[in-house]
């Protein structure tokens, strides 16, 4: 776990050292918008780090729409101005890895978010998808298996089917991280699971019903103990 946790610390590092890079580069060469950078190859090579590395940064440059990466054509600077991307790049470098309290407290406030909208917006599609993860979640529960996957995969379903695309993404980006700290931190014993069968039942039959407040009211129900743990903590 030790070697784990620095391994993961040192990996930050070096995504942040890049992204450094990344930003001297685009200034000293003066790059515009359109401009292309050089390839991965070519910034692993002139910044001594793998290809991996320079792929993870420039995919988290992306996301934040400070770089476009076109397939088979390379990587270009966005239509953003210089000030503005060197403050961008400045608070990026500034943000820390996420520690599991504060993945908590934005998975909460997305679900709560989520769940009413996929009340809303959910499709048969959407519901059969909730109902399989469901059925996936109770047999290993009642089977005293872990079932912390199939409990996300149930979570997962819902924000796809709340119809925002930023949303879901942001749910798949914090999902990882949850999934590894939910045993590390004993937030999902066995007598929480068995619970969790009949709150995850009446978030779906608020859900199937259309019912927006009744499924955001279920949602909060369902996370009670998460949420002492966020803000009691």
């Amino acid at each position: 776990m030790k070697l784990d946790t620095l391994t993961k610390i040192e990996n930050f590092d070096v995504q942040k050292n890049i992204i450094s890079q990344i930003r001297d580069l685009i200034n000293l060469k003066n790059l515009e918008p359109g401009d292309k950078l050089p390839s991965e190859r070519m910034l692993s090579e002139k910044f001594g780090v793998s290809r991996g590395n320079v792929r993870l940064a420039i995919q988290k440059l992306e996301f934040y729409g400070l770089l476009n990466s076109i397939p088979q054509s390379g990587t270009f600077v966005a239509n953003i101005g210089v000030i503005a991307m060197n403050g961008m790049i400045a608070d990026i470098l500034r943000l820390e890895d996420p520690e599991f309290k504060s993945l908590v407290e934005t998975r909460i406030l997305l679900e709560l978010k989520t769940s009413r909208l996929a009340a809303l917006r959910r499709t048969d599609v959407d519901l059969s998808l909730m109902k399989e993860a469901l059925e996936a979640y109770e047999a290993k529960v009642l089977n005293n298996e872990d079932a912390v996957q199939e409990d996300l995969l149930f979570h997962l379903a819902i924000a796809k089917a709340c119809g925002n695309s930023t949303m879901n993404t942001l749910m798949l980006m914090i999902t990882p991280q949850i999934i590894t700290n939910f045993e590390k931190y004993h937030v999902c014993d066995s007598s929480l699971a068995k619970s969790g069968i009949e709150e995850h039942r009446a978030i779906f039959e608020a859900i199937k019903s259309n019912d927006p407040q009744l499924a955001k009211k279920k949602m909060k129900d369902h996370f009670k103990v998460l949420y002492q743990y966020c803000y009691n903590a």
